[in-house]
Parts: structure tokens; sequence; C-alpha cells
């Protein structure tokens, strides 16, 4: 599709550099809560060998959210400008608060940045961050563009966001391979996190469907793709409940089930009307769902020491 879409009067030349607020919103903070707080549940999980490493893990959490989530956003925002400008269009780039190609040269500086700071956490810690931002590029650019499929597309992100931090925070600590109970609880609330990013694509239903972007929404309709939503999210944490009683931990447990019974109850409201409750339940159902990954992370902790 033509860059015209992009174009905003005084805005377009490629000379003239965008505002820094433009460039903080492109990055988009917000998002970057999810894999520092995935981050912080490998910490808590190998908590028993961090000793004096903090300083690693402060430069994993900088990396985890503001570097390695910003370029993906940044990537995103990029290859997604034409599909913003129907669904989106206040966005920094096809506003033309972002103008010409600046999208795409903060893409690119953003991710050199991020493997020059990985390049300080050690070889796992760089090998993920790696991993993290190969995966970053290929959800958004073509010709893979793995988000044009919402099976493949959510997968990835889920991984990134719980999953892959969670699992670097644990390799770093460990200095190797993590204890097969961290990497299995890393991989069910990344599956887990597969219906979240479900819901986030709601928002543009619209835009996705004129454009060819097969979301879940699109392909399956919007109230099955949040009944399958609501099934990913509560499967993979009701094996984490049966895993902690198998690990004898029950408190913990018990905890998550309550946490799963209060997000059953908001899901009751949000399958009553899918598109204008998605954002809504993203704010409140996945508060609880990343309070149960931090509960299992302190309940495997002492496991492993």
């Amino acid at each position: 599709m033509s860059d015209k879409l992009l174009a905003v009067p005084g805005s377009s030349s490629t000379s003239e550099r965008p505002e820094l607020s433009a460039v903080i919103e492109l990055l988009k903070p917000i998002t970057w809560f999810a894999p520092m707080w995935a981050f912080g549940c490998g910490i808590v999980s190998t908590i028993h060998v961090a000793g004096d490493r903090w300083y690693v893990l402060a430069i994993g959490i900088l990396l985890a959210g503001p570097l390695v989530c910003g370029c993906s956003q940044a990537v995103n925002d990029w290859f997604d400008r034409h599909v913003d400008a129907i669904n989106e269009p206040g966005r920094p780039i096809p506003s033309g608060r972002i103008p010409g190609r600046w999208g795409l040269y903060i893409a690119i500086g953003w991710t050199a940045l991020s493997v020059a700071v990985a390049s300080l956490l050690g070889l796992w810690g760089f090998l993920a961050a790696v991993f993290g931002l190969a995966l970053a590029w290929i959800y958004s650019a073509p010709p893979l563009r793995l988000k044009a499929n919402g099976w493949l597309g959510n997968a990835a992100v889920g991984l990134c966001y719980e999953g892959l931090p969670w699992f670097t925070a644990a390799a770093i600590l460990s200095g190797g391979l993590p204890d097969w109970r961290v990497i299995v609880l890393a991989a069910l609330y990344s599956i887990g996190a597969h219906g979240i990013m479900t819901l986030n694509d709601f928002k543009a239903v619209e835009g996705d469907r004129q454009l060819g972007i097969r979301s879940l929404p699109v392909q399956l309709g919007q109230d099955w793709a949040c009944r399958l939503a609501c099934l990913v999210m509560i499967v993979p944490q009701a094996i984490v409940v049966y895993l902690l009683f198998d690990w004898n931990r029950p408190y913990h447990a018990l905890a998550i089930e309550v946490l799963i019974a209060a997000q059953l109850l908001l899901m009751l409201r949000l399958l009553k009307s899918p598109r204008e409750r998605a954002a809504w339940y993203n704010a409140t159902g996945t508060t609880l769902y990343v309070l149960g990954m931090l509960v299992s992370a302190i309940a495997v902790a002492p496991l492993l020491s």
C-alpha cells in the first residue's frame, strides 16, 4: 500500500526529526511491564543462586522492557503503519509525528542498542535477547510476518512477553539451563498469554480484515475467538495448580485457584460483549493472571535450593 496514507502536511520530510515525546510514545512504555514482570518472576524462582549479581539483573530488566520490548513496538508500528492508518490514525507514524522513515531508523537503532546491552549479560542473556529480537522482526516484517496469522503471531508474542524473560533471568542466575520446573512454569504461562494476545487483537478487527491480517477474531469470529482466548488462558493455569499440589506446595496452589475463580467471573462478563470488553478484561483479568505467575515463582523457589 502506498505511503501516501502516511502523508501529513509539513510533517513528511525525512530530514525532520521526531520529537522525543513521539519517540517515547512509539516505544509504548505501558507494554514494558509484562516482560519486566516475567523477568522478575524468573529472578524470584531462582533467587537462591542470585549471589551478588544484582547489577546483572538490573541490566536484564532494562533489556527486557525498555530495550527489547520497546524495539518490538517500534518494529511493529513501522510495518503496521498502513493498518494503523485505518484503526488508530493518531499513532505517531500514521499521524506524521514520526515523519518519513524515522520509524524504521528507530527500530533498527533500538535493535542494535539492545544487542549491545545484551552482550553484558553473558552467553545465555545474549542468546535469549537475540532470539527475542529476531522474533520481534519476523513477527511484524515480511516475508514471514507471523502476525498475519493469529495462531503463529500470538504464540510468538506470548513467548516473548512471558516465557522468554522468565527463562532468561533464571538462566542468567543459574549460569546454564534452569531447573525443569522453572522451564515448565514459564512455558505454561507463555501458552496462556496466547489468549491475552487474542483479546488484544479485538481493537484492530476492521483494519485487519481490510488488509488481510488473519487475526483470530477475523478467522473465527469475535464470539468464538473470545471463547478460545478464555480457554487458552485458564487451562495452563489449571495445570500449574495441579503441578503445585504435586510438588507439595498446596497453599500456593490454592492461591492460584482463587485467582482463577476471579478470572472466570470476569470472563462471564467478557463473553457477553467480547469486542467492547476485551480491553477491559486485559486491564483486570490479566492482572490476576500475572499475579498467579508471581505466586508460582515464589512456590517453586524453595524446591530449587
